[in-house]
């Protein structure tokens, strides 16, 4: 029972950190998309109050499959080593440019690239490497068993792509929801066409797992799982018919939380194609698991600390609700 609980809390932490980290990646795809240092401002003030704490879902989502399932540390970071270093860094980058970008005014075009680059670099290395996961990894003996380039696929490329389109598609949702006037309506723009080429990526990727996996072929396929099985991607057609009609209505919060119930149900997919299998295609969560003494005691302090996180991140965006204007930008 504890390695569902573990599964269930660190699937949670994963999923604030796409949804709430994802957006200010977002921004920064969005970036060079949009001309002007007043703008500019105006974008990178939605995200700065908020963006650091963000990150801390990572840190949650990290630490608590360090402690519960360590042999997914062991496998998963030999076999994904270079392009997790690669997102490491470009998320350094981006940090950087967070902070440096408002008090540079002679190099602020060059923060202004750290920041795009590593938005860009840092959210494809996560398509990659989920890409890779769901690949399928090579495991004997409970240690990795293929070679430093075992990710590098046209499968793994493609996911990272489709985050990348995700993302853009969550932080001008997230855009829409933050400004006015005319920034708002180039946000509401992009809007319609990113949603398609989300719907698109996600497709591509539905009928790609399973021809490449025969147990998800018969999960998905197979009667009467079919039946109960396709309100996954029929919700998934009415969010996004949704979307699209709703785009220029004035619903600004109910199109960025439909982007987020998107995101949800592409989770929820991977969850019913996978579970209970942590390392694809052969490592159960059972298999992978620490002692149950270890995950006992560490449930604790993560049953703790998880709604502390979560009472503060809910506060710190109240407290920066609203639009957010040029003038308001006392940091800039």
């Amino acid at each position: 029972m504890l390695p569902v609980v573990w599964f269930g809390l660190i699937g949670f932490a994963v999923a604030m950190y796409i949804i709430l980290d994802g957006f200010s990646l977002g921004i920064g795809i969005l970036f060079p998309f949009v001309k002007g240092d007043a703008r500019r401002d105006v974008m990178m003030g939605t995200a700065m109050p908020v963006w650091d704490g963000n990150q801390t879902w990572m840190i949650l989502a990290g630490a608590g499959l360090y402690g519960a399932f360590p042999m997914v540390y062991a496998t998963i970071l030999p076999a994904m080593y270079l392009p997790l270093v690669l997102m490491l860094l470009a998320l350094i980058f981006r940090g950087i440019a967070f902070e440096f970008r408002a008090k540079s005014t002679r190099y602020r075009h060059m923060f202004d690239l750290a920041f795009s680059l590593g938005a860009i670099v840092a959210t494809f290395a996560q398509g990659v490497v989920l890409g890779g996961i769901i690949h399928g990894l090579q495991v004997s003996d409970r240690q990795f068993a293929g070679n430093t380039f075992d990710w590098l696929t046209p499968f793994s490329l493609f996911t990272g792509v489709a985050l990348i389109c995700g993302y853009a598609l969550l932080g001008a949702a997230w855009l829409v929801v933050k400004t006015e006037g005319a920034l708002q309506r180039k946000f509401y723009a992009a809007v319609r066409p990113l949603t398609i080429v989300l719907i698109v990526a996600m497709a591509v990727i539905s009928i790609w797992t399973p021809l490449n996996n025969q147990a998800i072929a018969e999960r998905w396929f197979s009667t009467p799982n079919i039946f109960y099985l396709s309100i996954v991607p029929l919700l998934v057609v009415v969010l996004a018919f949704s979307i699209l009609s709703g785009v220029g209505k004035g619903n600004e919060k109910l199109i960025f939380a439909k982007v987020i119930g998107l995101f949800m149900l592409g989770l929820v997919g991977l969850v019913i194609s996978f579970f209970p299998y942590i390392i694809p295609p052969s490592i159960t969560i059972w298999e992978a698991s620490s002692s149950a003494s270890s995950q006992q005691f560490l449930i604790v302090g993560y049953l703790v600390i998880m709604p502390v996180v979560l009472v503060y991140t809910a506060y710190s965006y109240y407290v920066f609700r609203g639009k957010v204007r040029l003038e308001n930008l006392h940091h800039y």
